[in-house]
């Protein structure tokens, strides 16, 4: 059995959400701890593309781990559905922003928060471990981490998880969409110009992301297309995605592809006795309007500024006041994204003209356009 240290703040998962509560804590009397069950560079080169709204950007600068190299950013947003009338269109300058989101590969994100927290004394990273056992009491939480086969024992005030989706935990609520979501880098004859479109579609949103001088797609459609499009040669899959998305852009290549399920998936309890969820841990939602790993962020700024003038993080008041203080963001998140789906990924034909209609309105009503808008750069309760 190794000794370990003591830490105030144990932060089970270093991705990008447990490393912004990590930054977001370093200037606060708690010693903060990231355990990672996978080696420094293991995000590196992950090409999943994020879309990050002009919030996070914000946040991220203010953390001082902006990666303004790496990101594309999103100057307007085409809104439209696949055989059906009216589109919506949002634009950076109705909000006097320079963008109204930025796209960047995950590992380009990744890179940049742990070169942030390797230069950050304050916090300290265990690498190649993983949590077996913890046990909080009214004073603190022991937890039990295997690391490269040794045992090691650590005690904290708080624990936090932020280790990613939750798969087979009780206490989610999983709605499955019956939905795969196919993920590619594309090229188009036309330049992107900084405009993403989102294109509804009988089998789901199709979403084009400007990224670098093409476009990251999320191609959503039922499993067992989603089989036949990973089975496709890189030609057959162009001619299926401009067969899905229509003759406003004209593909004429595609990258390497992956897949993954779509669910939603919802922890009622975010807190318990000094154990706290963020991230996807506590909610994974449809990636429609790109709200997930955004509303992550937003997660881990509000905890941080609950914990950092807290003389005990793991109070019961404190985890209870974050509690209350992101119920809207999450819950609104959730209904926002799922209402979407469900309205939209059907071929009923009363609904596509009530869906054509809704756009219409939203594109010329700006005050509805604008909640929406504002809703995608800055959550429920526009933060900042």
């Amino acid at each position: 059995m190794s000794a370990a240290p003591d830490t105030d703040i144990l932060v089970l998962g270093a991705g990008p959400v447990g490393m912004t509560l990590a930054l977001a804590l370093a200037a606060s009397r708690h010693r903060v701890t990231l355990v990672d069950a996978a080696p420094a560079d293991a995000a590196a080169g992950d090409p999943r593309a994020l879309a990050l709204s002009h919030g996070a950007r914000q946040l991220l600068e203010t953390l001082e781990a902006w990666n303004a190299r790496a990101a594309t950013a999103i100057d307007h947003i085409h809104i439209s559905q696949r055989d059906g009338f009216g589109r919506a269109v949002m634009t950076a300058a109705d909000y006097q922003l320079p963008s109204l989101g930025y796209v960047m590969r995950y590992g380009d994100l990744a890179a940049a928060l742990a070169e942030r927290v390797a230069r950050t004394p304050a916090i300290s990273v265990l690498r190649q471990s993983r949590a077996v056992d913890w046990r909080a009491d009214g004073a603190g939480v022991g937890v039990t981490l295997q690391q490269q086969g040794e045992v090691l024992r650590l005690g904290a005030r708080l624990l936090v998880h932020a280790e990613g989706t939750p798969y087979d935990d009780p206490a989610v609520s999983v709605r499955d969409y019956r939905q795969h979501a196919v993920l590619a880098e594309v090229r188009t004859r036309e330049p992107h110009g900084c405009q993403a479109w989102e294109r509804f579609t009988a089998d789901g949103p199709l979403a084009l992301l400007p990224l670098e001088d093409g476009y990251a797609i999320v191609f959503t459609v039922p499993p067992a297309k989603a089989d036949w499009l990973m089975g496709l040669d890189d030609e057959a899959f162009v001619a299926a995605l401009q067969a899905q998305f229509g003759n406003r852009l004209t593909f004429t290549g595609a990258g390497p592809r992956a897949r993954f399920p779509l669910a939603l998936r919802l922890r009622q309890e975010t807190v318990a006795q000094r154990e706290v969820w963020v991230g996807n841990t506590a909610q994974t939602l449809h990636p429609v309007s790109g709200q997930g790993f955004n509303l992550g962020l937003r997660d881990a700024w509000e905890l941080a500024s609950l914990l950092a003038p807290s003389p005990d993080p793991g109070a019961a008041a404190t985890l209870q006041a974050y509690a209350r203080g992101r119920r809207t963001d999450r819950q609104g998140s959730a209904l926002f994204t799922d209402g979407i789906v469900r309205l939209f990924s059907n071929d009923i034909a009363p609904l596509r003209l009530a869906r054509g209609l809704g756009l219409l309105a939203l594109d010329l009503f700006p005050p509805a356009r604008h909640f929406v808008a504002k809703r995608m750069i800055w959550g429920a309760r526009a933060w900042p």
